[in-house]
């Protein structure tokens, strides 16, 4: 797995029962209804109401409705932004959550969340979105070859999504990491 989170202290801890309005009202339209509790990333991102207000719209974009991305494809992409990012916290939340419905597994979740995993046992599209984060991760581009490879599966549209999506999770996996947000106890881990 990508380097195991330690157990540290928050350094933004998240905010607690009772919420202020305007806050209890956001952080209920933050957390999803199968959320078995409000997230503590989204009480940690409440600390600045303004933007995550703000964010609140892409984020529903992303991964809503709206998406022309299909679950499998997107959560793809997510576990392997946060796992590239050693963000347990963000990747253990998706693959609790979304895992089974996308239709992922073992497999999946292995290949996924290391380093050196081997790409080769993933499903062609999979792969292809594998190496996309793994290249805009390392690199902050993707090549022509990959890109040619990309622009055969996806619209122009649906790839500047998933690059959008690549880069949402990325920043999320910043929060994550640098305010330590405290593992969700109901979350995979590594």
């Amino acid at each position: 797995m990508i380097d195991a989170t330690p157990t540290r202290t928050p350094r933004i801890p998240p905010l607690e029962a009772p919420y202020p309005e305007p806050i209890g009202g956001l952080l209920q339209r933050m957390t999803p209804p199968q959320a078995p509790e409000m997230l503590a990333l989204f009480r940690v991102m409440a600390v600045n109401p303004g933007l995550a207000e703000a964010t609140l719209g892409l984020g529903r974009h992303l991964l809503g409705r709206k998406a022309s991305i299909n679950l499998r494809e997107r959560e793809i992409v997510i576990l392997r932004v946060c796992a590239r990012c050693g963000a347990e916290y963000e990747w253990g939340v998706h693959w609790t959550a979304f895992a089974d419905a996308a239709g992922l597994g073992e497999t999946e979740r292995r290949v996924t969340a290391s380093a050196d995993g081997d790409l080769a046992l993933l499903a062609p599209r999979d792969r292809l979105l594998v190496s996309m984060v793994d290249q805009l991760h390392d690199t902050g581009d993707v090549d022509d070859t990959l890109w040619e490879a990309l622009n055969a599966h996806w619209s122009h549209a649906q790839l500047i999504e998933l690059m959008m999506l690549a880069g949402w999770y990325h920043s999320v996996s910043y929060v994550c990491n640098a305010a330590r947000v405290p593992l969700e106890k109901w979350a995979a881990r590594w």
